[in-house]
Formats: C-alpha cells, sequence, structure tokens
C-alpha cells in the first residue's frame, strides 16, 4: 500500500534561511480524519515562508520542516469523514497550518485539511489558483477589517498601496476596483506601473520620488487617503501616514523596507487615524471560505484573474526565492509537473 511511499521534498533543517534549504526524500505524509492528500502541481512562495526560514515568524515548526503556504493539486487519498473533494479532483489551498505548522507544498505532496481547500474557478489557469488564495485573503481583510462586522469601505474612497506590484498589492489593486474605490498604487518600475494601470490603478507614482506626497495628493485632490494598505514599512510608513485624511487608516501587511524610522505617533492625534495589523490566521476555515467565494465572484464581475509572475522548476526552488526578493509582478511559482 502507501506506508512506504517516499517523496521529494525541499527541507528546511535549521532557521538559516532559504538559502540553506536542501532537496531530500521523506516518508509520504497519509490524511487523518477530515483531510485529503494532495499531488502537488503548483506551489507559490510568499515573503512570509523566508521569514519563517530565518526564525523572523511567531511560528516554530518541528525541524525538518517543509515550507509552502499556497498550492494546487490533485485529491490522491482522502482520510475519514471526508464527503468533498474526492479522491481525482484539482483543488487549491486555502489559508491553514500547511507550511507553517504542518509540512507545506514544497513537496511532491502535501496533506490537507479538507475544508481548506477549494476548487479551482471557472476559467483560471491551475498557475492563478495556485498562487492566489493567502495574497487575496490577505487583501481582503486589509480592506474589510475596519468595521464590524467586516466590511469593503465605501465606494469612491481613496485607497493607498504600497509595493503594489507584489502578491498583496495586486491582490488590492483588484479588489479595491471591485469595491469603486479611487486607487493609487505605489511602484518604482515605469514597466510595472504600467501594468498596475491596466489591472486598474487609477494613478500609479514613484515612492522614491522626491515629491511624492505633492504628486499624490494632486492626483486625488480634493480628497486625502482613506484607507493605505502598507507591504512595505521604513521611511515610507511617515509619507503614508502623512497622506491620510480625517478617519484615514493603515492596514499593515508587511515590512520590507524595515523599521519606521522616528515615528511621531502625534502625526495621529488630531485626525483620528488608526493603524491595524493583518493577520490572516485569524480566518477560520469557514471565514476563509467565505472570503474566498466573495473574492472569486469580485473578481468574476471585473473580468481579471491574479497574476503570475514567474513559474520556476522544483530543482530551483532557490532561484524562485531570489526572483521573490527582487520584487516581482505578481506570485512567483514553483512547477511540480
Amino acid at each position: 500500500m502507501r506506508d512506504n511511499v517516499r517523496m521529494r521534498a525541499w527541507l528546511m533543517d535549521s532557521f538559516s534561511g532559504v538559502e540553506q534549504m536542501r532537496i531530500g526524500e521523506v516518508p509520504a505524509p497519509r490524511p487523518g480524519p477530515g483531510e485529503v492528500l494532495l499531488r502537488v502541481k503548483f506551489a507559490a512562495l510568499n515573503p512570509a515562508d523566508a521569514f519563517l526560514a530565518q526564525a523572523m515568524y511567531p511560528a516554530k515548526p518541528p525541524l525538518p520542516h517543509i515550507l509552502g503556504r499556497d498550492g494546487v493539486g490533485q485529491v490522491i487519498e482522502v482520510g475519514p469523514d471526508v464527503e468533498r473533494p474526492r479522491v481525482g479532483e484539482t483543488v487549491g489551498v486555502l489559508r491553514c497550518d500547511v507550511g507553517v505548522e504542518k509540512w507545506g507544498t514544497l513537496a511532491e505532496q502535501v496533506v490537507v485539511k479538507a475544508n481548506c481547500t477549494a476548487p479551482v474557478p471557472d476559467g483560471w489557469s491551475l498557475e492563478e489558483m495556485a498562487g492566489a488564495p493567502l495574497v487575496f485573503l490577505t487583501a481582503w481583510q486589509a480592506l474589510t477589517q475596519w468595521s464590524d462586522p467586516p466590511a469593503p469601505p465605501a465606494a469612491n474612497s481613496v485607497l493607498l498601496i504600497t509595493g503594489a506590484s507584489g502578491g498583496v498589492g495586486v491582490a488590492s489593486v483588484l479588489l479595491g476596483k471591485s469595491m469603486g474605490l479611487r486607487v493609487v498604487a505605489l511602484s518604482r518600475s515605469t514597466g510595472k506601473g504600467a501594468i498596475l494601470q491596466d489591472l486598474g490603478a487609477d494613478f500609479v507614482c514613484d515612492p522614491g520620488a522626491a515629491d511624492m506626497r505633492k504628486k499624490v495628493s494632486a492626483a486625488i485632490a480634493p480628497q486625502k487617503v482613506d484607507i493605505a494598505i502598507d507591504n512595505v514599512g521604513g521611511a515610507l510608513f511617515n509619507q503614508v501616514i502623512a497622506l491620510l485624511g480625517f478617519g484615514g487608516r493603515v492596514s499593515v501587511v508587511g515590512r520590507s523596507a524595515g523599521p519606521v524610522p522616528e515615528f511621531n505617533t502625534a502625526s495621529l492625534f488630531f485626525r483620528r487615524n488608526r493603524i491595524g495589523g493583518v493577520a490572516v490566521s485569524d480566518y477560520t476555515p469557514e471565514g476563509a471560505n467565505a472570503a474566498w467565494n466573495e473574492i472569486v465572484a469580485r473578481l468574476k464581475a471585473i473580468g481579471k484573474r491574479p497574476v503570475v509572475d514567474r513559474v520556476f522548476s522544483f530543482e530551483d526552488v532557490k532561484a524562485a526565492f531570489a526572483r521573490l526578493a527582487e520584487g516581482p509582478m505578481g506570485k512567483v511559482l514553483v512547477g511540480l509537473g
């Protein structure tokens, strides 16, 4: 039977970074109650994977560990009490412990809770499905977390997105347009800026420009920024705060530029600004499925799909992480054939 089956995987033996990972063979996992076993077709990389590999993430899984939170694969075995999905179906992985506390998708096979899977939407490629769930669920939370119950901002609100060409950035542009928001995207690349405009961004600006704040303010006048999604941190964060209007909010997703220098909390006082962190780990399986269904419907309504930057071979995972660090246009994937 399957008890002696082994699989190839990228193994993390220490918290010394993704550069220290190695390809090895390990026993293939078996699904337990409520779980399914997938033969992975595509896996997607996320910055949080690299952070976990450097011990810069709350999770500290047992070693060796297998990274990879996103992916798509064919169901090859189901555990007890699983009605859906069925053997032979191809599904994507929604937010769960895969790649965090449990072995992830940078392997030939992965075990996933059945209620943390979703079918590939009509018209989507397997690559698009593989890279979409985590970044779109993150963007959805970033946009909707400011009300109880969570809800999209009012139409015509101004949305500012830093790091707009990355996975969460692209997802934020698309979801923002689906909500009828005015979208300002910050990107240092002219080429990426043109693509962001094709995706629906109303205005694109280089965050490194000396007059960035002046340009953004002029583009959205007489409005101010109502909500910002910050994927970058660093010195740019203070510029984002300065662009907020009264009651403006910042959803903090990433910190690729490092800590925020000399942040003055007084800058929040008189405009009643608010800052809130985003954590997709807060989603229950039911909540993730409900949000995902809403996301898919919104993308269909505006005729858009996820953006894939590049697909690397399984043997080239380290090169794929290097591409992720460079700043891709959309998602970086790994194909397993």
